[in-house]
């Protein structure tokens, strides 16, 4: 029986829905990581691997995926993924009781998780012509925005009733509809496999693009944008719970009302994706960059020393962080497909992928390290541990905009956005 061919905003409703779907399970571990630090009797810095473990996870699926995806095509390796996500998000929401048992499954749930994520941005990049490609990138990420907010949503609203492992198993159903929605979505979605040579697999892709100097210089600047990125979406919850407590005992209360504010700014981040990706078809996409990672770092060197503030403007700073965190995103997924031949496009993005989530394993980690080096001697200091440990972020983030303003300087970059760098 022939499909009936979809729109191009019916198939990017329905590929973002998903997409809302499969991230579900990435936030409930922040959500919960002021209960669970007790529970499993974690310091900060354990609490910070715990996350770490599943960016490590991540960060090998999409290097893999990148490769496989090149191979056999964006669409089934896309299916075939999210089957897999769905088991070992079940897997870790049912079985995950202690550091090591949550540091195994939530790493293992990080490397179901990467070919919903490079094979969608391929598919996008299939479907959509370069005018239109930023925007409809940036809406692609906006969901993921979406899918951060609504699980810490639903995590804040179920913890106080049935603690962290019923959200778990909610928030664990968000991949096992997204498989059931992707499969209908991409009924009728041609699997394109791009001919290749020999000079176009694997290391040979690999060095392709590492020589491709652009390139690298875009993904160099996604590596420190992802350093930043990675370690305020993994401690934001807990901060903000801190916040509540004003340093005493957390409480599940406390721990859910964190977790549904930061879903607020996440929620309204969902603005600085599309706008994002938007402005960078019209204004060009260095200038966006820099733009966003600029203001940015201004709010990770101050953001954690704000912790007296009253919790409504620390709460609006937040929400203000994300925005101007994530609105680049959309655009160095957007970027690397013009400068990029379109049969390394997998590498590149497997490439970018190992380096990028390589320094969101290390950045909540060093984030943890942060605290508990302030809250012991001779510091001892709340209010100091949490300042260093969001300044961390900015230090490991500060190169992104001089990579992007070398790249801006290229006569390559004439290939992005019709020539609007």
């Amino acid at each position: 029986m022939k499909v009936a061919p979809q729109s191009d905003a019916a198939w990017l409703t329905e590929l973002c829905l998903c997409r809302v779907g499969f991230v579900f399970i990435f936030t409930t571990y922040s959500a919960a990581l002021p209960l669970l630090k007790t529970d499993w009797n974690m310091s900060a810095s354990e609490s910070g691997l715990v996350q770490s473990a599943w960016h490590v996870g991540y960060l090998i699926s999409l290097f893999v995926v990148g490769f496989i995806a090149d191979r056999f095509g964006a669409k089934k390796t896309y299916l075939a993924g999210s089957i897999l996500a769905s088991i070992s998000a079940l897997a870790f929401a049912f079985l995950a009781d202690s550091f090591v048992s949550g540091l195994l499954l939530y790493g293992l749930t990080g490397l179901c998780s990467g070919a919903s994520y490079t094979p969608g941005l391929t598919l996008v990049s299939e479907r959509f012509i370069a005018h239109q490609r930023g925007r409809a990138m940036g809406w692609f990420l906006a969901a993921s925005s979406l899918g951060y907010g609504a699980s810490l949503v639903l995590s804040g609203l179920l913890m106080p009733q049935v603690g962290w492992r019923g959200a778990f198993i909610v928030t664990a159903c968000g991949p096992l509809a997204a498989t059931l929605i992707s499969f209908w979505t991409l009924r009728a979605t041609r699997n394109v496999v791009h001919a290749r040579g020999a000079e176009h697999v694997g290391l040979f892709a690999l060095f392709a693009v590492w020589r491709n100097k652009p390139a690298m210089l875009l993904i160099w600047a996604y590596v420190f944008h992802s350093w930043e990125l990675l370690g305020l979406w993994a401690w934001l919850p807990a901060y903000l719970s801190v916040s509540i407590t004003h340093g005493g005992a957390m409480t599940a209360q406390a721990a859910g009302i964190g977790a549904m504010l930061t879903a607020l700014t996440y929620i309204t981040s969902m603005g600085g994706s599309i706008y994002g990706g938007a402005f960078s078809d019209r204004w060009g996409r260095t200038k966006v960059i820099l733009w966003g990672s600029c203001l940015s770092l201004v709010c990770s060197f101050t953001f954690g020393w704000m912790m007296a503030l009253p919790l409504w403007l620390l709460v609006v700073v937040a929400a203000l962080y994300n925005i101007t965190a994530i609105a680049d995103s959309s655009v160095y997924s957007t970027a690397i497909t013009e400068l990029v031949p379109p049969q390394f496009l997998g590498a590149a993005y497997a490439l970018r992928s190992l380096l990028g989530f390589g320094a969101g394993v290390i950045s909540p980690w060093v984030f943890g390290l942060a605290i508990d080096w302030a809250r012991g001697d001779p510091l001892r200091s709340e209010s100091m541990a949490w300042g260093l440990a969001w300044t961390s972020l900015g230090i490991g983030a500060v190169l992104g905009p001089l990579m992007t303003l070398k790249l801006r300087r290229m006569p390559e970059a004439e290939k992005m956005a019709g020539g609007k760098r």
